[in-house]
């Protein structure tokens, strides 16, 4: 192709930078990683699909607001989904995908795993932000995805705010899941009635003594609903020994409750 130079077909291609002087004050909402895999996505392309692929832009400058445009749309996803999604794509597609095509080769792997798409999980999170606990969620990532988020945020703060957080959040946990990581929702039917409840009572009074929230000390001590002297119960006391040093706090969790 005529008048594009060789290096706009590499990865040194910028990614949509921002020019100098052209007065916008905003901070790049792209980060340089993002930028990085792009680069590799389209060099990858470019010896894929040969003059397939040059032929799809006119410019320099067209390859450059393409390659922003993607970047913007796969924020959040790992290395390795998007090198697994390039492979998915040279065997699937005769003609460098669009971003839309692109975006649905990541999805396939969610739904392999039952997870639900980031807008989806963002969606049953706000609505159920104001009693997660109480909620059977699709999937126990969107749970997770909304306490790291902070359940405050989604039940206040507008969209364009909030989501890009959930979004990350999610697509982390959702790596993990695909990763082998198994996640448990605590109480996934809901905290049992305090006034007639002599364990949820406990975990009550126990989380005000450490100044923690509901949420925090049912997490914690959800391993006492399980039978005592089990192997379930000792597997999930180590999940909130665990839980403890990831927050920060050195507690003692209690054998029994009685």
């Amino acid at each position: 192709m005529s008048g594009l130079p060789t290096q706009s077909w590499t990865s040194t291609t910028p990614t949509g930078e921002r020019k100098a002087g052209s007065g916008e004050q905003a901070a790049d909402p792209i980060p340089r990683e993002t930028k990085t895999l792009v680069n590799m996505i389209f060099a990858r392309f470019m010896t894929i699909y040969g003059h397939k692929f040059k032929s799809a832009f006119q410019s320099e400058e067209e390859i450059r607001i393409a390659k922003r445009e993607w970047a913007l749309s796969l924020r959040g996803f790992s290395e390795q989904e998007l090198v697994t999604a390039v492979n998915r794509a040279k065997e699937e597609f005769v003609w460098m995908p669009t971003v839309a095509e692109f975006l649905s080769l990541l999805r396939k792997d969610l739904q392999a795993y039952g997870l639900p798409g980031a807008l989806n999980a963002y969606q049953e999170a706000c609505r159920y932000a104001d009693h997660p606990l109480q909620h059977d969620w699709s999937h126990p990532a969107v749970y997770f995805a909304g306490r790291e988020t902070e359940w405050f945020r989604l039940r206040t703060e507008e969209k364009y705010r909030v989501f890009p957080d959930f979004e990350l959040n999610y697509r982390r946990l959702c790596e993990r899941v695909i990763a082998g990581e198994e996640l448990d929702v605590p109480l996934p039917k809901g905290l049992p009635d305090r006034s007639s409840n002599t364990l949820a009572c406990f975990i009550n009074d126990w989380g005000k003594e450490h100044e923690l929230s509901d949420e925090q000390a049912a997490t914690l001590l959800y391993y006492l609903f399980k039978p005592k002297g089990s192997p379930v119960r000792a597997h999930f006391k180590q999940i909130s020994e665990q839980r403890l040093k990831e927050w920060g706090l050195t507690l003692s969790l209690p054998e029994d409750y009685r």
